[in-house]
């Protein structure tokens, strides 16, 4: 079955190019305007990811993305005319899997929303649910499951495959680009702000399920896994 888009951004240009890159490479698509259509457009049909532009008016994609994850984990990247490191900030804060910025590629953005779907929906043969455990912390890769202390984590695809990468290696001390190694295809760049606003969203929802020691830092060097409450 082919992924379904939803395409968010006020310029048609960009919603046109956007589209045709994407059905080219065999996805479905829906494209609106604003952020209302977009949220109302979620309601009615939840598609697979939703690519959205920032610099919408009246209500811009940060508090389309924000209402959105009051009641839905589906991916989303981010589009912006701006560089600026804010917004990629306010926006993987919110919860936002990644960010292209104005102008683009749309063969890497292509390549970025492949990346996302594949980490969202785990390919039908990994039937392998072994359990990946430490401290109080335990995945569940094939099921896409994690929990601390018995509850339940909302995370996103990214912060779920980060974390996997720690609980492969709980003892070492990953730098920044093996971090991301987990959970970007090798020819993907990300700045490492990017993976500090991601390891800072995995610490917030850790800490909110009562994990205060979840990543540590380890100054010049990289990340470490804590002891997750053991």
């Amino acid at each position: 079955m082919p992924h379904h888009i939803l395409v968010a951004d006020d310029d048609p240009h960009i919603r046109e190019i956007i589209c045709f890159a994407l059905e080219k490479a065999g996805m479905k698509t829906l494209a609106v305007a604003d952020g209302a259509a977009a949220l109302q457009a979620i309601e009615r049909r939840a598609p697979d990811l939703v690519v959205l532009d920032i610099g919408m008016p009246e209500m811009d994609g940060l508090e389309v993305c924000r209402r959105l994850r009051q009641r839905s984990d589906v991916p989303v990247l981010f589009l912006s005319a701006r560089d600026e490191e804010i917004d990629r900030v306010l926006g993987l804060e919110m919860g936002g899997d990644d960010y292209v910025t104005k102008p683009f590629s749309p063969r890497e953005l292509v390549a970025r929303v492949n990346v996302i779907l594949r980490r969202a929906r785990p390919a039908p043969v990994e039937i392998d649910d072994r359990h990946l455990s430490h401290g109080r912390l335990t995945l569940a890769p094939a099921s896409h499951a994690a929990s601390f202390d018995g509850k339940t984590l909302a995370l996103t695809a990214i912060e779920f495959s980060i974390l996997k990468g720690f609980l492969a290696r709980p003892a070492h001390v990953l730098d920044r680009e093996t971090v991301m190694a987990s959970a970007y295809a090798a020819n993907i760049h990300v700045a490492g702000r990017t993976v500090d606003s991601h390891i800072r969203n995995i610490r917030a929802k850790l800490a909110a399920a009562g994990c205060e020691d979840a990543i540590e830092t380890v100054h010049g060097v990289g990340f470490r896994l804590g002891k997750c409450g053991a």
